[in-house]
């Protein structure tokens, strides 16, 4: 798409209308708002509806396994943003992604909804994992056709959008969370899918409104002949997929464990590959090139980045779970709860995060340096959960502030990388591929838990202080390292600050 297009997009758009910014990012606001409430909600009980047993409403699996499901689940969902994006650059837009997206979302909650078995949990799954690949990459994709490439709102506007989907996050655990774990699962779940039907009813409303061109058009379209040709490899390869899973699985040469190992090479192979297509594609620029070459650190970063803070739905939960003081301060406090820490504290510091950014003007610390203080803070928070098993062993239960300490620190970090992230996304994207590579920057949370749902296993009370240690060094680390080279990446931005 040329530069002329995307303005011709930007001028559809109601420019003022939303705390300064296009009416648009309330459509996109509020749909994600109650996307991300089904989908957070959904996620508060889902590991302890795993592991808790069968007589206190769960599936009774081993905690291990729960986590590394967790984990895997987590990774194909931000995986299979890449079918999402390609979908809407290459077949019906993002507008149309959004929305059967969040169709299937609904349909996997109602599934997790109905009491039943271990396969039906399954299929639930693959739904939420579908839709949300759909929805989630091109929802974000869409804030940034409402703003000219070079408009100084952009990265607060972002960030407003990203308040939005913790506002989401923040409300859910406390409803579904608390009903999920003190009267049903299925209950909690039936919420879930409540609130993405909401979501959806806001996105159809209020869509001809307020996104004018944004969304509708389609970046890459296929040819009727290039239809023909993806149509028949699909639906051969999805063939091939069957017939192995029939053969294999039976047989036990396809386990869990190897299943988790598959995901691990996908999530670092897939993107690798996608980086490699974009960069040799004739449609890429020579300017463009180059912008991607700059992009391959920042991912690094982010990879590194979000195997810390997904854990919070993992070990942090089973931490929460297991090893923390619920009942405080004459309080009886739901595990699920803390699940709430994260959105809670980028509420209140994500408007003071795009104040600040705005108000530096071109004092602005360059796009890698934030990417290197998120890591940094994402390191400090796993130093700072060590510190009780350090101070007082690992036998006895832990103050709850300390588990509210890590999150106010992760979200330190994740306000330095996660809102910049995105809006660098669709600054240094290529036009052909630029959904695509808004799934490409979902693909580094995808890399990142595959790469979580094979450590986690390491994590035990009594290796609790080296797991976190090293992880969160490893982390301080890197960042220290992107902060030396930024320069360098900063030149191959062309531009792009």
């Amino acid at each position: 798409m040329t530069p002329i297009d995307k303005q011709k997009i930007v001028d559809s758009v109601p420019q003022r209308g939303f705390f300064g910014h296009p009416k648009g990012l309330f459509t996109l606001f509020f749909t994600e708002f109650w996307e991300r409430f089904s989908y957070y909600g959904m996620r508060a009980i889902l590991v302890y509806y795993m592991y808790y047993e069968v007589t206190k409403g769960g599936l009774g699996l081993p905690e291990p396994t729960a986590l590394a499901i967790m984990s895997i689940y987590g990774s194909l969902v931000y995986m299979s943003g890449i079918i999402g994006g390609w979908v809407a650059d290459r077949l019906i837009g993002t507008s149309n992604s959004v929305f059967y997206g969040g169709i299937l979302i609904m349909l996997g909650h109602i599934a997790l909804a109905i009491p039943g078995s271990f396969p039906l949990f399954v299929v639930s799954m693959v739904l939420i994992v579908l839709g949300t690949g759909l929805l989630k990459p091109n929802v974000s994709s869409i804030v940034g056709d409402l703003y000219n490439e070079n408009d100084a709102r952009r990265d607060s506007g972002f960030s407003i959008f990203y308040m939005g989907i913790n506002l989401g996050a923040f409300i859910s655990p406390f409803i579904v969370g608390k009903i999920g774990t003190n009267y049903s699962f299925h209950l909690g779940f039936s919420f879930a899918a409540v609130g993405m039907l909401v979501g959806l009813i806001v996105f159809i409303i209020s869509k001809r409104k307020n996104l004018g061109l944004a969304g509708s058009y389609i970046a890459n379209p296929l040819s009727a002949h290039e239809k023909k040709k993806v149509f028949s490899i699909f639906g051969a390869a999805v063939l091939v997929i069957a017939i192995l899973c029939a053969i294999l699985i039976p047989n036990g040469w396809l386990t869990f464990d190897r299943f988790v190992a598959l995901v691990g090479i996908l999530g670092i192979l897939i993107p690798t590959i996608y980086f490699i297509s974009m960069y040799r594609s004739p449609k890429t620029t020579k300017v463009e090139r180059s912008r991607l070459l700059a992009y391959i650190p920042l991912f690094i970063a982010s990879v590194m980045f979000w195997a810390i803070q997904e854990q919070g739905s993992t070990i942090l939960a089973n931490y929460a779970d297991k090893r923390t003081q619920l009942h405080f301060a004459g309080i009886n406090i739901s595990p699920a709860w803390f699940q709430s820490m994260n959105p809670l504290f980028i509420i209140v510091l994500a408007p003071i995060f795009g104040w600040f950014w705005i108000k530096l003007g071109d004092k602005n610390p360059s796009i890698p340096k934030k990417f290197s203080f998120g890591l940094l803070f994402a390191g400090l928070s796993f130093i700072v959960i060590l510190l009780p098993a350090y101070l007082g062993g690992t036998d006895s239960l832990v103050n709850p502030l300390w588990l509210v300490l890590s999150y106010f620190v992760v979200v330190l970090g994740e306000l330095c990388l996660s809102p910049v992230g995105l809006s660098a996304t669709t600054k240094l994207a290529p036009a052909a591929f630029s959904a695509q590579t808004m799934s490409l920057w979902f693909l580094s949370n995808a890399a990142a838990q595959a790469i979580n749902a094979q450590i986690v296993k390491f994590y035990k009370p009594e290796t609790e202080m080296i797991y976190f240690g090293v992880i969160g060094g490893m982390a301080i680390l890197l960042g220290i390292i992107l902060f030396i080279i930024s320069p360098i990446i900063q030149k191959h931005m062309q531009g792009i600050k």
